[in-house]
């Protein structure tokens, strides 16, 4: 029995377990949206959008720690999702989204909202399709998922002509997804195991530095293990925060541009950097030939072209991150080696990094009558006990998030690392919500970033997503204003934010809570307000409007020339 492509496509994301897809509908995909009406097991979100969309799917993924699903329609709908598939490349998130095409036969004639998306997404997806055979929709739906799933995670485009959706075709049966020229290496060699834990075992001052990839392949465990069986520190990227938990006394927390003081001095300082799931980001690393100057360099990543890609390494391994630290583990344990020995043995090297600890911790100057931005996600993460699921926009906002809300486990920190997308947030914390709907899910926001996809409340209201937005209000957009108050004499060039909304009013025009703090004081009270609130939250907390984020590694310098004031 023959059924449309559209229906194939339905029967396919139930293959793959899908039951959320975000999207906006559009005339390319009208067939689509009409079968999706009769698969009640599947919910669409609507959002306003179509960025929004893929945003919201990218955190969903996260959360809910398989493929996230975006549908639109072509040409602009197409186009708009860009900048979100470029922020889930970026950041290794597993993702399908599918565009609607104009009909096979006008592709490659100007047709209304025709657009060579595949042409256009093709430096920004892990792999992308235009299918103009129906018999070919539902294998390359299969292969789509399994491409976006596995090895390095990432997103895939498919991109659908109207007419394949609504020609019919017989469902073939599941069978396993084979690709000869993709075959990612999950099992590491043994030998460099076996080298790596050798080196780890001579040096005097490791460090652990920890990136997404952790995350990604589920391998907090595994890495937390190796952590304490060896009394070896560790340090985050922004993707990596809640690899490791924050709390832990073996955690320096993130390092790199607005790292803390220790981490960075940490890393310059060891001899033997571990890296694992990392892939060395210039915000990391800063001026190159001065990042780790002192250390054997070992690299465990599953993609190989990062390997040695920034920085050259002396012991590669190219695995999946949960499979080689599980080797890494195990190899120590059988060893023979003394790991208790191995323990005190960097017990000095411990003390140190607890010296620049405690030289320049991680805070900030209070002044009285006057919100600052780092006391707001500090009462954050105690009145939520570190629990919440943050999404973050782009900017000092996400900085502030990053250094002062301790994230103990994966998947409860959500931002756009590699693309730094503002606007990301509030789309993210309804992908998270949709994953998560009985956690607390908060957007830490600034007043500029907020605006660029404000109108995604309506979608938190459609969907009874009571997620909490917490703007750090400074009338500035002002990651760029600290850089020019740093390096362009004050010269403040279109980063004033003259005119805003009250973003109070516009919480209630939207059906929504909206709730301001303009002294210390308030705070706590807003946030306990919010937080008891069944509903879409706006928290306005009007903050110090030109507090900087520090520590600060100039541009092209050092990551241990920063600035701390």
């Amino acid at each position: 029995m023959k059924i449309t492509g559209a229906e194939a496509m339905m029967r396919c994301l139930k293959e793959q377990n899908v039951n959320c897809i975000f999207g906006f509908p559009g005339g390319a995909v009208i067939d689509i949206y009409d079968e999706l009406l009769r698969h009640e097991d599947i919910t669409h979100v609507l959002v306003r959008h179509e960025q929004a969309a893929v945003h919201a799917a990218d955190a969903y993924a996260r959360v809910n720690g398989d493929v996230g699903v975006a549908l639109v329609t072509s040409g602009p709908g197409a186009t708009n999702t860009v900048t979100g598939i470029a922020s889930a490349y970026l950041d290794s998130i597993p993702l399908v989204v599918f565009t609607g095409q104009v009909p096979t036969g006008l592709i490659g004639n100007d047709a209304f909202q025709e657009v060579d998306i595949v042409g256009i997404t093709r430096p920004c997806t892990k792999h992308n399709y235009l299918v103009k055979d129906v018999k070919d929709l539902v294998p390359t739906i299969r292969e789509a998922f399994h491409i976006a799933r596995t090895g390095r995670p990432g997103p895939v485009l498919i991109d659908l002509p109207k007419d394949v959706v609504s020609s019919k075709v017989k469902f073939p049966e599941m069978k396993p997804v084979k690709m000869r020229t993709y075959r990612p290496t999950y099992e590491p060699h043994p030998g460099q195991i076996e080298k790596a834990c050798k080196a780890i075992s001579k040096a005097k001052r490791p460090v652990l530095y920890v990136g997404g990839g952790v995350i990604a392949s589920k391998s907090n465990v595994e890495l937390t293990d190796l952590a304490h069986k060896l009394n070896i520190p560790v340090t985050m990227t922004l993707m990596g925060l809640g690899g490791f938990p924050g709390t832990d006394p073996l955690s320096m927390g993130m390092l790199g541009m607005h790292g803390t003081y220790f981490a960075n001095m940490a890393v310059a300082e060891c001899d033997m950097l571990i890296a694992v799931g990392s892939r060395f980001d210039d915000r990391v690393t800063g001026k190159l030939s001065d990042f780790a100057p002192r250390a054997k360099i070992i690299h465990i990543d599953i993609d190989p072209s990062s390997i040695s890609k920034n920085v050259k390494v002396d012991i590669p391994i190219v695995a999946d991150c949960k499979h080689a630290l599980t080797a890494m583990n195990n190899w120590l344990e059988n060893s023979g080696l003394d790991l208790a020995a191995q323990v005190a043995a960097h017990e000095p090297w411990i003390n140190k990094i607890k010296e620049w600890k405690a030289k320049h911790p991680l805070g900030y100057v209070e002044e009285t009558g006057i919100i600052k931005p780092q006391f707001v996600v500090q009462k954050l993460h105690e009145l939520t006990h570190g629990d919440a699921i943050i999404s973050t926009e782009v900017g000092q906002n996400q900085m502030w998030a990053a250094q002062f809300y301790h994230f103990n486990k994966p998947n409860n920190f959500l931002t756009s690392g590699g693309l730094g997308v503002m606007g990301y947030g509030l789309p993210a914390a309804i992908g998270a919500q949709m994953a998560a709907p009985d956690r607390t899910v908060i957007d830490v926001a600034g007043d500029g970033s907020i605006q660029m996809n404000i109108q995604e409340l309506a979608t938190a209201q459609q969907y009874h997503c009571p997620v909490k937005v917490a703007i750090l209000n400074n009338n500035y957009l002002g990651m760029v204003r600290q850089w020019q108050e740093l390096f362009y004499k004050r010269k403040y060039s279109a980063t004033v934010l003259d005119v805003e909304p009250d973003f109070v009013k516009l919480a209630e025009a939207y059906g929504a809570v909206g709730l301001r703090a303009t002294k210390p004081s308030e705070v706590e009270p807003v946030i306990k307000e919010a937080l008891a609130t069944d509903n879409t939250v706006i928290m306005d907390f009007v903050v110090n409007r030109e507090e900087g984020v520090y520590p600060m590694v100039p541009a092209g310098k050092a990551t241990t020339e920063m600035l701390l004031v």
